[in-house]
């Protein structure tokens, strides 16, 4: 295929997963990151700044936006971010993808869909809105095409910077107690990592996706206590599984950042955080979805590898 689909943020969890659904669907693609090059579709790109985001974006016909500042610093340098990466896409003449999240919605009561108000009050889900809307104004003024897809808390191959991640499986690999954040006994909606970058693929083939934001599609939600069991069938051993209620994330918060900055979104472990995706499902069916049990097998496995290969080479 001649069209050429750019990732930004190439080397996180969710950039990966992105370059790896476009090569395995047979797109041509570049990936972006601040990395040196190491494969033949890298390119290093500061996309923090005007020259580099249009160098990034030069020729491209879809780019997914996947960088992020460093989860503390979002209020302060996610709106630059956006409007220079807006300004990449819109000199491509390109169509952008935004990897989004939930965050947008505050406390809700029930299922959320993506007519929900934007009513959180935190500073993170306050400018997850401003960066929406950024977006969004800028289809509307016809600057860009654009869409967005959203995402629960995610895990899969790739997956150590997120609350299921080495926590969880790392720490179940090693006969450690496994952590769910939150209470185990919430349903609560997950997303696997290829099944996000699957559904952002499908937004970004579709012109039909544009000019709104989506629910990715994902399994059935899960309470943290079905989940680690899941966890633990795979993994063998003695199951020791642990809930990280408010008041053991603010004493662990004491020393650990990631940890501290999670209070604000407390409301999304202390009852049912649910996503409703049917709105993608009905707009781009057929949709397949990853089993929990099988997004957990691989899981699993990459950071058995992952294990190993550390283990060789200390």
């Amino acid at each position: 295929m001649s069209d050429l689909h750019t990732v930004l943020g190439a080397t996180g969890a969710i950039g990966a997963a992105v370059v790896a659904e476009l090569t395995a669907r047979g797109h041509r693609v570049r990936a972006v990151s601040r990395h040196p090059a190491t494969g033949p579709h890298d390119v290093r790109a500061d996309v923090t700044t005007t020259e580099g985001a249009l160098g990034a974006c030069e020729g491209s016909t879809v780019v997914y936006q996947c960088a992020q500042p460093p989860y503390a610093r979002w209020a302060e340098e996610f709106p630059d971010l956006t409007r220079t990466v807006l300004t990449g896409v819109e000199a491509a003449g390109a169509k952008l993808v935004m990897a989004d999240n939930l965050y947008v919605y505050g406390p809700v009561e029930g299922p959320m869909t993506e007519d929900l108000p934007h009513a959180a009050t935190g500073p993170k889900g306050r400018v997850r809105a401003e960066v929406d809307k950024l977006i969004l104004d800028a289809h509307r003024s016809g600057r860009v095409r654009a869409t967005l897809g959203r995402a629960s808390d995610y895990y899969g191959p790739g997956g150590v910077n997120t609350v299921l991640g080495p926590t969880v499986f790392a720490a179940a690999l090693a006969g450690r107690t496994a952590r769910w954040v939150g209470d185990l006994d919430q349903p609560h909606t997950v997303s696997y990592l290829p099944d996000i970058a699957a559904g952002l693929v499908r937004l970004g083939e579709h012109p039909e996706a544009d000019g709104r934001a989506w629910h990715l599609p994902a399994a059935e939600p899960v309470t943290g206590r079905a989940f680690l069991d899941l966890v633990w069938a795979e993994a063998g051993g003695k199951p020791r599984s642990a809930g990280l209620g408010k008041g053991a994330q603010r004493v662990i918060g004491l020393f650990n950042p990631t940890v501290r900055e999670l209070a604000e979104t407390a409301y999304q472990r202390d009852r049912p955080f649910i996503a409703d995706d049917s709105a993608f499902r009905g707009a781009f069916a057929p949709v397949e979805v990853t089993s929990h049990a099988e997004g957990v097998r691989a899981t699993l496995e990459w950071f058995r590898g992952k294990a190993s290969a550390n283990g060789a080479s200390s």
